[in-house]
């Protein structure tokens, strides 16, 4: 795959290693040319340019790419060069940093970003997962939908704990996508018995998602077996 990176920065560097490790190309566009560190990226390939420009863009070729990342520290930049990618370019995936919550109501299609990630609202989430259990935490909501990512930590104790995923009646929308045990992750088997502190990866809508913290919550001792 393809993939297109605005912003070398630490994240936009970090995305870029971790794309590389997995086997994808990577473009990563920068305008500072102090930020350009081209042996702390190896196998990445480099254009010094503005990534909110047509004509630096069309240098870059970017109708050849599968995804282009929106990933600068300027709210503004990541929405400019998330539009022209998708307007002019017609890059099937765009993904847009948020930097600053107030701004995140912009992230949408009308700017032509297909997925949002809000830096804050994640490292909320983030705390909130390494610090409860027992509770879904929401981790990521996709920008085209009332979808989210949720993620539950069963607690010792659980009633869920020895009982197969079959046996366990979801509400609504809620989809079980995979299982974490022992910083593992596992296929959500339909005769996999459910283990304490497993972590549980949810993609619910928001509005099965009180159902399903209610079916989960540690003091509900009475729900139907």
């Amino acid at each position: 795959m393809r993939v297109a990176i605005a912003g070398a920065g630490n994240v936009g560097r970090s995305i870029a290693r971790e794309l590389i490790a997995n086997g994808h190309q990577v473009l990563l566009i920068e305008k500072d040319r102090s930020a350009i560190h081209r042996g702390a990226v190896p196998g990445a390939m480099w254009l010094e340019a503005d990534a909110c420009e047509l004509s630096s863009l069309e240098e870059a070729e970017l109708d050849r790419y599968d995804v282009a990342i929106a990933a600068t520290g300027d709210d503004k930049a990541n929405l400019v060069h998330s539009l022209l990618a998708k307007t002019e370019f017609g890059v099937p995936r765009t993904v847009g940093r948020v930097n600053h919550p107030g701004n995140e109501w912009m992230f949408d299609d009308q700017w032509g970003v297909d997925v949002s990630v809000s830096t804050p609202r994640l490292m909320s989430a983030l705390v909130g997962e390494a610090v409860s259990t027992g509770d879904l935490v929401r981790l990521l909501t996709f920008t085209k939908s009332t979808t989210h990512l949720s993620e539950i930590r069963l607690p010792i104790g659980s009633r869920f704990i020895g009982r197969r995923i079959r046996d366990i009646e979801l509400p609504g929308d809620a989809v079980l996508v995979a299982l974490i045990r022992d910083g593992a992750p596992l296929p959500p088997e339909r005769d996999r018995a459910f283990e304490a502190s497993d972590e549980l990866l949810f993609l619910v809508t928001q509005d099965s998602e009180p159902e399903l913290a209610e079916l989960f919550d540690p003091e509900g001792d009475a729900v139907e077996d």
